[in-house]
């Protein structure tokens, strides 16, 4: 995460008495929280294959959890109105400190006018915080042309379809079956659409 941002999680893990602890990449989820359980208490989980920004902001997320939970157990929505109110007031010091740059403190602020279950799902914000990645082999889908076949990270092929909504319809050039990925979806492209 940025340095100037350690003391205020060190300080939040100490003070909840949390586990926190930095996994190995998963690709279903960045980060997850789990509330006291008999003898165990909070624990909070972060992928670390994430960039410093998308790092904190995840931390964020699920120490928003945590508050939520210790304030109404389990008799509220995980990313109900109580969860974002929480979220909210714990990402306002790291804007105050001027942690993000520009753009990202931007997509943040718009962002936490309605916080969703994942920033992944926020497309806008998604985008800001992947501009900060390290460069990689990948592409995202949204920027191959339509028809281009691509694989993914478990070597299965598809080929680019038409965008429904916010995501894209991908034959799977192994199967025959229809797909649907993100925008984002990172992807190694084979040959270029026609």
């Amino acid at each position: 995460m940025p340095p100037e941002a350690a003391p205020v999680i060190a300080k939040w893990i100490d003070y909840f008495q949390c586990e926190f602890k930095i996994s190995k990449s998963r690709a279903t989820k960045l980060g997850d929280y789990r509330h006291p359980f008999k003898q165990l208490g909070h624990k909070i989980s972060v992928n670390n294959n994430l960039n410093s920004y998308a790092f904190l902001v995840t931390t964020v997320h699920e120490f928003a959890h945590l508050l939520t939970w210790n304030d109404h157990k389990n008799k509220v929505k995980p990313h109900g109105e109580e969860w974002k109110v929480n979220f909210k007031r714990m990402m306002a010091p790291f804007l105050q400190k001027q942690i993000f740059p520009e753009d990202l403190r931007l997509a943040i602020t718009d962002y936490l006018n309605n916080p969703s279950a994942s920033s992944c799902t926020d497309l806008k914000l998604s985008r800001a915080l992947k501009r900060y990645d390290a460069l990689k082999d990948h592409t995202r889908l949204e920027e191959l042309p339509y028809h281009t076949v691509f694989s993914i990270k478990d070597g299965r092929r598809f080929k680019k379809g038409e965008q429904l909504r916010k995501r894209f319809r991908c034959e799977c050039l192994d199967n025959g079956n229809i797909y649907l990925f993100s925008p984002l979806a990172e992807v190694l492209a084979l040959s270029t659409g026609t």
